[in-house]
């Protein structure tokens, strides 16, 4: 606070009005060139008059800001308003289903087609041939299952969605038997054993965190089971001395005592990525060709489409979770639908779908092809960024993310950018800072630009924020 509250009353009485800032030249000419619209202008005055009073009455401001840095401050705040919160970036990570940055980018059919859908009505729920009432899972069910080998599908808002929809209607009031090596935490605080709380089961433990054997389970099953349920261990795996029941050995149990079997796989896999060297991740096609009463993944993963939580079965299954009233609750709306429509048409045809599938093109690029790219890429940065910049090429490597492939490092090629006169945590905010951001990484204090999460038309994004850097 000022030492004289007469002396800080007199100093907040010279602050400007709104309406004055409003009319200075320097204001009238940026709305009439940029178009700024009079409320953005109006709301970033009483911003930045907040901000100076602010500071007045702690005592760090003993006189307003001159006018011309007012006029400057509003016009930054204004055009600061019109930005979306929700904004395109370019993923330079890596990171190919960067959960931070919205997972799997949509193929451009997809895109489209949630144009389409979206500027006009739709057959969402209505049959086209008999004119009367019909399903939205319809557009998707048959796709799915001719895809996986289901007998019928469901889709929901995420596999959350799907998971918890499943237990309630499955098991609720029942104990649902789940081997503590699978007891698992998804980014997010997606964790196993709340779900099954919230959803009204019982949750009951069997094996150790490193080995389940099968005659745990069976020793577990008594009146009040419900469910044998498997967890696919999406984000990390254990090594060694190991060992897991496998998906045919708890479905021959369960007939055996009548109990259904549910697996949550999470990523969600309909075809082999087609890498050579990683990993193995379970096909959804696999699991059901296993016996599997019910199956659940994500959409937004391997898949490559949009959020959604897909679950896969038996029909009769299928048709008593589709029928409860949560379902409803979690139900997908027609652009979600829309996108998962197109997304599963590109899996008829394997090679389309690593062409033509964002998340399935960026894991198969071969590391020759990602070492051109960063070649070009990094000859344009040489050119655009001051001399006290250096720009070099590094192998690095890359993930699927997601919880996806957790043990594999996809080998790919980067591009380093370092600075003299900029700190590198300095250049990732400024990065950040551009229109649209770049977001990249940070290895052993160079910045790392990953060219295998690029897309199309964004090495032209980079070279446009780098000019950022053109002063340094």
């Amino acid at each position: 606070m000022q030492s004289n509250p007469n002396e800080t009353q007199s100093i907040l009485r010279r602050l400007p009005a709104v309406h004055e800032i409003l009319d200075g030249p320097e204001i009238k000419d940026a709305e009439e060139a940029e178009k700024l619209p009079r409320w953005a202008l109006r709301q970033a005055a009483r911003n930045v008059l907040d901000l100076q009073r602010e500071a007045i009455l702690r005592g760090d401001l003993t006189e307003p800001d001159p006018l011309d840095r007012t006029h400057a401050e509003v016009l930054r705040e204004a055009r600061k308003l019109l930005l979306r919160s929700l904004r395109p970036v370019v993923n330079a990570t890596g990171v190919i289903l960067h959960t931070n940055l919205g997972r799997a980018p949509l193929a451009e059919e997809a895109v489209r087609a949630l144009q389409e859908v979206s500027v006009g009505y739709s057959n969402l729920e209505f049959d086209l041939d008999s004119g009367k009432r019909g399903l939205r899972y319809e557009h998707v069910e048959e796709l799915l299952c001719s895809l996986t080998g289901a007998e019928a599908a469901l889709v929901v808002n995420n596999n959350a969605a799907a998971v918890y929809l499943a237990l309630r209607v499955l098991a609720k009031g029942k104990g649902v038997i789940v081997s503590r090596g699978e007891l698992i935490e998804i980014g997010g605080s997606f964790r196993i054993p709340d779900i099954l709380r919230e959803s009204d089961a019982t949750l009951v433990e069997v094996g150790t965190t490193n080995r389940t054997h099968l005659k745990d389970y069976e020793q577990a099953i008594g009146s009040s089971t419900g469910l044998l349920l498997k967890v696919h261990p999406s984000n990390y795996r254990v090594m060694g001395f190991h060992k897991e029941v496998s998906t045919e050995e708890l479905v021959a149990l369960g007939r055996r005592y009548g109990l259904p079997v549910m697996e949550d796989l999470g990523s969600g896999c309909l075809m082999e990525p087609g890498i050579p060297g990683l990993v193995r991740e379970p096909l959804v096609s696999d699991v059901l060709r296993s016996g599997a009463d019910l199956v659940t993944f994500s959409g937004d993963k391997l898949l490559g489409g949009p959020q959604a939580g897909i679950l896969l079965g038996r029909k009769e299954t299928l048709e008593t979770i589709q029928r409860h009233p949560l379902n409803r609750v979690l139900r997908i709306d027609k652009l979600t639908l829309a996108a998962l429509e197109v997304t599963l048409l590109l899996y008829r045809d394997p090679q389309t779908a690593r062409t033509r599938i964002p998340a399935m093109a960026m894991l198969s690029i071969p590391e020759a092809t990602l070492r051109r790219r960063a070649q070009r890429l990094a000859g344009k940065l040489r050119k655009s960024l001051p001399a006290s910049f250096t720009v070099s090429l590094r192998s690095v490597t890359g993930r699927a993310g997601g919880g996806s492939m957790p043990m594999d490092a996809i080998p790919g090629v980067g591009i380093s950018l370092q600075s003299s006169r900029v700190r590198a945590e300095e250049i990732l905010v400024r990065l950040r800072g551009a229109s649209p951001p770049v977001i990249a990484r940070i290895e052993q204090d160079e910045v790392i630009l990953d060219v295998r999460t690029l897309r199309k038309g964004e090495d032209r994004l980079i070279l446009q924020a780098v000019q950022i850097f053109s002063t340094c």
